[in-house]
């Protein structure tokens, strides 16, 4: 332990700092770092650097060299620099890289210096040139900040929403700023500048003077300032070598610190770890780094070469030519566990685990220590955190190795914190090997997430990588191994050295029927590239049609999006296909592509019948369809207002259904026309609506009114059936009320309906009087329903006599529905059978609702 702490940097009483290598740097960088443009992303991201920024010849030797390099020195990417006048280099949260000309355009590549787009600062940067560019990032997103040649900022707080911000302008400002930062307050990103011995803030109505709390008056003129990671936290150098820290609000401070060097650092940045009592900052210069927090104390490292810093959420790394480095605050649970004497119950338990391991009996002495204070709980969990704060591989071993040996000491010990650990290392250390080049530490990966760890795994194209660690973590497939393997194939389709057949064979056996794989998603992607044959292909593997159809329509393949669509045998779907053809095809380009698919055709017309009505005459007048034009005529003719055109649309009608050997529909037209024509001359003749009654409603219409002759005359010309034509006048006679009318008509000649329908007629008209009339004239075997339906049962004796059957009677009642009359218990004696009598007893409630008299059947001692 006491070699452990060999490194191990005090600062105050409770605090230790250590800086250690993370990687050999192997870039073979022959500039020093001071002159590149530098930057490198947060998270152990990568490193961008431009090299020969500030020769101004534009011969190809001396171009601006642009490198991509991960952070353990492997180059990612390079490109020559064609652009403009770069004055700072920055990174997206989704490790995109920013480049920021002097003309304020920002120019923004992936990691593999592929270009992706560009936008503007506006018209006053362009104008003005840019001074000095900073990137941040807020909760809305990365943003940039610019100081124009005019000595004025404009900003956006999202380069993916684009909204430029004019700051006010800083009264009497005649020179840049010495230093200035971006601060966020309450949701509003604000800009701190330093002029000379004044603070101005910036929001976006107003500028303001500030004075920073417990400031010495003789601290001096400001030479840099620095925002912690979370932009909480501020500390502000000045030309005495007086350090200021305290809030970003500039309400409190936290400590303050002579450092007794006058020349401004190169570099200030924050160095603390979440939830620690020490608040400390990193300043570098040419050849000293130093560590300044609350203490009267500082830690002063010699730098051997140039360094660049870079801020971290737990720490600084520091990049050189030859070394990258980490310096940070040692945790607490290191501190209990590694302190020199330490007798904390983590301590304990490690020196217990080795005694054990050299089968030494102080094992149980330490063991037994640590029983009877009742904290073996608290050393394995001691033990468990301290390890994720461990770089190297064998330190955390040690430190699990212990941990897992005071657990079989412990009765119920839950097994998820280790499990987890031992997880979280795994991944932590695979991803920190100098191949991959990503040195997060178990803090940075917390915050990070495993979803966004993977996705700049898959950024990097480490996709074996990726997906070995879904498979250890077991993650679900869709948020996992499906995810990558979609973006393996994007990257795949984009690979020119093979053909589209052997790409397509090698996506379908890779991905398979995976699920959450998307075949259209990476059919676009192989589209955007220009490669339609290879997405034709790759939509073959797709069992969705909806996600087949749209991309095919956009790569102008309409024919096979709609034997796509008619596959499915989604409707909508060939809706939109077939609307689209229309929109895309000249007319009859387009009818000839439906005539090859029925079942699109079909559709097409069904929606012309509801919505373009003369499209569908086109339609069927290229078939040659005679009957279906006949039936539009003859549709169409009820649009028509006027009477003419009506019956000039019935007439083109009449010739469609000849074409088509239709006679029956040509006569049935012919006859239409007739009706309208003299329906016409009837509403002319009557002043009453005639037109658009059919035949029996015409005449129907003409014997209510009492026009008798004008319906013969039509009962003549339309060859009414005559039963039918009966039927229709003594219905219209008996709602007129013309019974006397009714009663000559029954005696023009004989009946071809019977009399039956005279005596229901009057019955349903509430006139038993008239119905009387005819029931004697109804034939024998309908006679007994008459006799009932006019309520006159007392016939029923004759018709017994007369040689009706009982079963006749029978019926005869049923048919009446039970009609009753006070002649019906008189009926009951007549000799019937006792069936009959009991199907009157049950008609006598029918007879008695329909207000019959309720004349007692039998009386009460069982007589007739």
């Amino acid at each position: 332990m006491d070699c452990y702490t060999a490194n191990w940097n005090p600062l105050g009483e409770e605090a230790f700092y250590r800086k250690f290598e993370l990687y050999t740097m192997e870039w073979g960088l022959k500039e020093d770092l001071r002159d590149c443009l530098v930057a490198a992303a947060p998270y152990g991201g990568p490193i961008a650097l431009l090299k020969n920024n500030a020769k101004k010849e534009k011969s190809p030797s001396t171009r601006p060299l642009l490198e991509i390099y991960s952070a353990s020195g492997l180059l990612l990417a390079s490109i020559p620099w064609k652009s403009g006048q770069l004055v700072q280099l920055g990174w997206t949260a989704s490790e995109d890289l920013l480049c920021i000309q002097e003309d304020g355009t920002v120019l923004i590549y992936n990691l593999f210096c592929e270009f992706k787009r560009h936008f503007s600062m506006g018209n006053e940067v362009l104008q003005n040139h840019v001074l000095e560019a900073k990137v941040f990032h807020t909760e809305y997103g990365t943003g940039v900040a610019i100081l124009t040649g005019a000595h004025r900022f404009s900003l956006t707080t999202n380069i993916d929403d684009l909204k430029l911000r004019r700051m006010p302008e800083v009264p009497g400002l005649q020179k840049p700023p010495s230093c200035w930062a971006v601060l966020t307050q309450d949701r509003v990103t604000i800009v701190l500048l330093a002029v000379g011995q004044d603070l101005y803030l910036l929001d976006n109505t107003s500028c303001s003077v500030v004075t920073p709390p417990g400031m010495s008056p003789s601290a001096g003129a400001y030479l840099q300032m620095a925002v912690s990671f979370n932009y909480r936290c501020l500390a502000l150098f000045t030309d005495t070598g007086y350090i200021w820290m305290g809030l970003a609000t500039l309400k409190d401070k936290f400590c303050e610190f002579n450092s007794t060097i006058r020349s401004p650092p190169k570099q200030m940045v924050w160095c603390s770890r979440p939830r620690s009592r020490q608040r400390a900052v990193v300043l570098a210069w040419e050849r000293q780094l130093m560590v300044a927090g609350n203490s009267t104390e500082c830690i002063r490292f010699v730098l051997d070469e140039d360094s660049y810093l870079v801020p971290e959420p737990d720490g600084v790394r520091i990049l050189s030519r030859t070394s990258h480095e980490f310096l940070h605050e040692i945790p607490e649970a290191s501190q209990e566990i590694f302190k020199i004497a330490s007798m904390a119950p983590g301590a304990l338990l490690l020196e217990a685990q080795k005694e054990y391991e050299k089968e030494s009996q102080k094992a149980d002495e330490y063991l037994r220590e640590i029983k009877d204070q009742k904290l073996l709980p608290e050393a394995v969990s001691q033990c468990i955190e301290a390890a994720g704060y461990e770089h190297e591989p064998e330190t955390q071993k040690s430190l699990l190795r212990a941990a897992s040996f005071g657990k079989c000491f412990i009765d119920k010990f839950p097994p998820e914190s280790f499990v987890r650990m031992c997880q979280d290392l795994r991944v932590l250390n695979s991803i920190r090997d100098y191949q991959i080049g990503i040195p997060l530490t178990f803090t940075q990966y917390k915050r990070l997430t495993i979803e966004v760890l993977l996705d700049r795994l898959v950024l990097r194209r480490l996709y074996p990588l990726a997906i070995r660690i879904c498979e250890y973590l077991r993650l679900p497939e869709i948020q996992g191994v499906s995810r990558i393997l979609a973006h393996w194939a994007c990257y795949k389709v984009q690979q020119k050295d093979k053909s589209d057949e052997e790409v397509a064979y090698a996506i379908n056996q890779k991905l398979g029927d995976t699920p959450g794989i998307s075949y259209s998603e990476i059919a676009a992607r192989a589209y955007d590239c220009g490669r339609t044959e290879l997405a034709i292909k790759l939509l073959e593997y797709e069992p969705r049609s909806g996600e087949q159809v749209p991309l095919l329509l956009k790569m102008k393949r309409s024919k096979l999006a709609l034997s796509k669509a008619i596959e499915s045998g989604d409707t909508d779907l060939v809706y939109t296909v077939v609307l689209h053809l229309k929109n895309e095809l000249n007319r009859g380009t387009f009818f000839m592509t439906l005539q090859n698919q029925p079942v699109a055709l079909s559709l097409y017309r069904q929606f012309c019948k509801h919505q373009e009505r003369e499209t569908l005459k086109d339609l069927y007048n290229q078939d040659d369809n005679h009957q279906e034009l006949g039936n539009f005529h003859v549709h169409s003719s009820y649009s028509e207002k006027r009477i003419e055109g009506r019956v000039g649309a019935l007439q083109n009608a009449v010739d469609e259904y000849y074409k088509a050997k239709n006679e029956f529909a040509a006569k049935a037209t012919e006859d239409q026309i007739k009706l309208l024509r003299l329906q016409r001359h009837l509403q002319e003749d009557f002043d009453k609506p005639y037109l658009d009654l059919s035949l029996h409603n015409t005449v129907s219409t003409l014997i209510q009114d009492g026009h008798h002759k004008k319906a013969e005359q039509l009962y003549r010309e339309f060859k009414i059936p005559d039963k039918r034509y009966w039927w229709l006048k003594i219905s219209a006679l008996a709602t007129r009320g013309d019974w006397e009318e009714m009663e000559k008509f029954s005696k023009s000649k004989k009946s071809p309906i019977g009399y039956l329908p005279f005596v229901e007629i009057a019955v349903k008209h509430h006139n038993r009087y008239e119905a009387k009339k005819y029931a004697p004239r109804v034939t024998p075997e309908q006679r007994v329903k008459a006799f009932i339906l006019v309520g006159y049962v007392g016939c029923l004796s004759l018709e017994r006599q007369g040689g009706t059957g009982e079963l006749e009677i029978r019926l005869g009642l049923m048919a009446a529905g039970g009609s009753w009359c006070s002649s019906t218990p008189r009926a009951v004696g007549l000799g019937y059978s006792g069936r009959i009598r009991e199907a009157l007893i049950l008609l006598l409630p029918l007879g008695a609702a329909r207000g019959a008299t309720q004349t007692p059947l039998f009386s009460p001692h069982g007589g007739k």
